[in-house]
Order: C-alpha cells, then structure tokens, then sequence
C-alpha cells in the first residue's frame, strides 16, 4: 500500500457485545498494522458489562486508540454515528458493526479503493461477485435480498448494497450527508446512501461476506422490518 497519511476513526456501536468486542478489536489491530486509526465505542448502556472490557481493552491498547464514548440507555443506531463522531479525530471514519459480522480483514480493501479511486465513500456489498452471506437461513437470506431489491427498485441509489452498514466515509462526507438523515434504527443506513448518491458523492463498492453473529442474539425483528418499510417509504417520498 502506498504512503497513507490519513486518520481512520472506526465508530463501533454496540448493545451487549462483551463476547465479541475484544476480538473484534484484535482484529482491526491486526490488519491494519501501517494504518493510523481510533476506535471509538459508543455503547448504550450495555448491562452485560461490555463497558467494563472495553476499559481492559484500553489498558492494552491505550485510550488514546480505544475511546469509550458510552451513553446511558440504547438510542438507536444513528444516533450512536452521530456521538461517535463528534470524537472522531480522522479525516476519514469507518462504520461498522461489533459482532463480527463485519470483518475487520475486509478494511484494508476498503482504504485501498478509496486512495486508488479518490471515492467520499466506499461501501461494503454482498451482492456482486465475491460478495455473500454466511450463517443465514434461505428466508432470512430471501428476506434481505427482497428488501434490498424492492429498494433498488423504488429508489434508484446508484449501489448494490442499500441495507448494509460497513462502509468508509471522508468525514466531511458523514458529517454533511448525516445532517440531512431524519431515520433511525436500521433504515438509517439505508436513507445514508441514498441521500449521498442525490448529493452525487463518489461512491464505490467492495465486496464483502456477511458472517451471521457469533455470540449474543440478533436485534433485527419483525418491528426492525415495518420500519423498515415505511423508511422505504419515507425516502421515496423525500429523495
């Protein structure tokens, strides 16, 4: 990789992830070894004691490369980028998930593309070829596909991979397009994308494989998907 001179800050939203949130940082330090970054953890009040490993982690690895940016009770999600990101100190901020279904191997990949191609954003897909998901089941698979087809459909948004949430931004990028988001939860990563590619941001595509979470439970349910469907709604209303 060529001379890097840039400041990644990797925003970690997590719910009780005490049994992946130190393996997920190993992970980022070990793959981005001639990388300067941060992560910062925002978590909402985890009472697993996630806190409490991110402290140690900090011990490890320093507190000026983990930031615990902790909040009292769960928010939501855009929210979460939102505190996070008003202590990010890079150029450029990394969002991604803490169960590991987002593999930090994946982000030399996504700083390579953005300093071959210039992109404000680089996102993530599991719907071009090398990209997949792993450890889901035909309907859930079926379900995410849907999802994704019928937005691709309505909305027009320039990328494969509307509902994904492991992407890199320009922070400048985040900042202007995360202003403009009214959604929360889930679809918040999906009205993200949209509102970039109406702003006509540069965007590219690396492919990703989706690994269904390790330890804990998943907090995607039936209530995730009919706001999900009025998030449809929504920006197909508004963009």
């Amino acid at each position: 990789m060529e001379i890097n001179k840039n400041k990644y800050s990797i925003i970690v939203p997590t719910y009780n992830e005490r049994l992946n949130i130190a393996l997920l940082v190993y992970l980022v330090f070990k793959h981005l070894r001639d990388v300067d970054f941060e992560i910062i953890v925002v978590d909402d009040g985890s009472p697993d004691g996630t806190q409490e490993v991110v402290k140690q982690l900090q011990q490890v690895y320093g507190e000026d490369r983990i930031l615990l940016r902790a909040r009292p009770r769960k928010l939501g999600l855009g929210t979460a980028y939102v505190h996070g990101l008003k202590h990010a100190s890079g150029n450029f901020v990394v969002i991604m998930d803490a169960d590991l279904s987002h593999h930090p191997k994946y982000l030399p990949s996504f700083i390579r593309k953005q300093l071959e191609t210039g992109a404000s954003i680089v996102t993530g897909t599991r719907y071009v070829k090398g990209g997949g998901v792993h450890g889901w089941n035909l309907m859930r698979k079926l379900t995410s596909r849907g999802a994704n087809v019928l937005a691709q459909t309505l909305l027009w948004p320039g990328v494969s991979d509307l509902t994904g949430s492991f992407r890199l931004y320009r922070k400048s990028v985040l900042e202007d397009v995360i202003s403009s988001c009214v959604s929360k939860g889930y679809v918040f990563q999906m009205e993200m994308i949209v509102r970039a590619s109406r702003k006509c941001y540069h965007i590219e595509e690396v492919p990703i494989t989706f690994v269904d979470r390790v330890y804990g439970s998943s907090k995607l349910g039936g209530s995730e998907i009919v706001e999900y469907l009025k998030g449809l709604a929504y920006l197909l209303v508004t963009t």
